[in-house]
């Protein structure tokens, strides 16, 4: 069953059974007459949601002497260059790895950061990214980079045909995830090798639901 809109699939998917932790809305796009073997059809972008969710991303920063007293109290934590040998061990290096959303990273000690953290960040797609900002210099102000990712969300289609993103969370004000659908769905689609024509079926789907399939 196909639904009509917006406001149509995110009533029918509140319908289900009542969690306890506030589920979040995804939206899922999925694609047509692309060939993701070329490198300049995949799809992958940084961009902001227009409002804000509720849960905090948490961030880590990697950092040497010089953005480590920028960094604490700023951060949800801070890895000084002195702790990364640590980080060598596979288990506390995988914890990390999926417990953190995003990696601030000092820009004259990537090369260590890549050695020694790169191996499980990278998989994830949590290495540090100049075309996200999370790579600073070594006077640069943490704060900023900060509030600018607890609105940033990846867009990737690299190796199937589907994007899934988060939009928000279910306790969050219908018309603030409606800003938020009309924004995603408007940058994926300006994304896209041909636009709109590539779109070929739109869900939403809350993290325990089933996907609603929504006419856009």
């Amino acid at each position: 069953m196909k639904l009509e809109s917006f406001d149509e699939a995110l009533k029918e998917l509140k319908k289900g059974p009542t969690r306890k932790f506030s589920q979040s809305l995804d939206l899922i796009v999925t694609l047509r007459d692309m060939n993701l073997k070329n490198p300049e059809e995949q799809v992958d972008f940084f961009t902001n949601v227009s409002k804000p969710f509720k849960k905090k991303k948490k961030v880590a920063a990697l950092v040497g002497i010089e953005l480590k007293e920028k960094a604490e109290g700023v951060v949800d934590l801070v890895i000084p260059e002195q702790d990364f040998q640590k980080y060598t061990d596979k288990k506390l290096l995988k914890k990390l790895a999926n417990e953190y959303d995003y990696f601030i990273a000092q820009a004259d000690i990537m090369p260590k950061i890549a050695t020694v953290f790169g191996r499980a960040l990278g998989p994830r797609g949590k290495m540090p990214n100049p075309k996200l900002g999370s790579i600073l210099p070594s006077k640069a102000s943490v704060e900023p980079i900060y509030e600018k990712l607890q609105t940033t969300v990846r867009v990737s289609a690299r190796k199937a045909l589907n994007i899934q993103v988060k939009i928000g969370e279910e306790d969050m004000d219908a018309k603030a995830l409606k800003e938020n659908f009309e924004n995603m769905m408007s940058q994926i689609i300006n994304h896209l090798p041909k636009g709109r024509s590539n779109v070929n079926k739109t869900f939403l789907k809350l993290t325990m639901s089933k996907p609603v399939e929504i006419n856009v």
